[in-house]
């Protein structure tokens, strides 16, 4: 099992905090999604490290990451913060993947040509948007569950909002949820349907792939369809026992999607 290492770095303006799980591999750079804190992808991380030098970040407004009424919430901005952020790290060649918010903050960087990104990987991404149905889950399901945890919850207090998880895996979110600062989450959720996330696929110079929930009800054939027509060179696979956080609900075959999407040959394990 490789420990996490936990860091600072001054970039784009703001403090991006981010946990290191150092492999022997190429750079990783993991983009959580919404109401994700970097922390709770470490059992995932944990896995991609067995192939992957991996940083797993902290997206502005969560974690221990810049926060505050300040600072702009924005898809533009948060990729931006990317790109910086490899930048500062000087990371060179990086895989970045990102999920669900994460993937589509990952998009936008590749789409602007940034320099150390050679490879995308977008999990499940939000296809919703202008004149798009909207994204299945709903904005006061972040809210609530935000508000509660901010108030002081358990792992019990997360069983209504996931279900499917284990107690360690509830208990992780309620300790860490309240780091999500509600108007990050309002302006992001917002985004999913105000923002176009498929402007950003036509051309994409780097290499890019995507993965989906076979569950998730987030992206459906038609909408994979519509996503090889923007760009064919997208390689795409499915994961067909998960909803849309993969990892909790089919981490072997999160791993599995990963070794087919990267070519890399982490042990399949549950």
């Amino acid at each position: 099992m490789t420990a996490p290492t936990g860091h600072n770095v001054s970039a784009n303006g703001i403090r991006q905090h981010f946990l290191r799980y150092a492999g022997q591999g190429a750079p990783l750079v993991v983009v959580p999604g919404i109401t994700s804190p970097a922390i709770t992808w470490g059992f995932v991380a944990e896995r991609l490290a067995e192939a992957f030098d991996v940083h797993v970040l902290d997206v502005r407004g969560r974690g221990l990451s810049s926060s505050g009424p300040d600072l702009d919430y924005g898809t533009d901005a948060m990729a931006a913060d990317l790109v910086a952020f490899i930048q500062a790290l000087e990371l060179r060649d990086a895989t970045v993947l990102g999920h669900s918010m994460g993937a589509r903050i990952g998009a936008r960087a590749a789409h602007a040509q940034a320099s150390g990104i050679a490879r995308l990987v977008m999990v499940d991404p939000p296809v919703s948007g202008p004149g798009r149905r909207s994204y299945p889950s709903k904005l006061p399901w972040y809210v609530d569950s935000i508000r509660l945890a901010t108030a002081g919850t358990d792992a019990e207090g997360m069983r209504a909002f996931c279900p499917t998880w284990t107690e360690e895996q509830r208990a992780l979110r309620a300790e860490w949820l309240h780091t999500c600062y509600e108007p990050a989450i309002v302006k992001a959720f917002n985004d999913f349907h105000d923002d176009d996330f498929h402007k950003d696929l036509p051309g994409l110079p780097v290499e890019a792939s995507l993965m989906v929930a076979g569950r998730g009800g987030v992206i459906e054939d038609v909408d994979r369809a519509e996503i090889e027509r923007l760009n064919p060179s997208i390689a795409m696979t499915k994961v067909d026992n998960a909803g849309h956080m993969i990892p909790w609900d089919d981490l072997g075959g999160f791993i599995a999607a990963v070794n087919t999407l990267l070519g890399s040959s982490i042990p399949v394990r549950s």
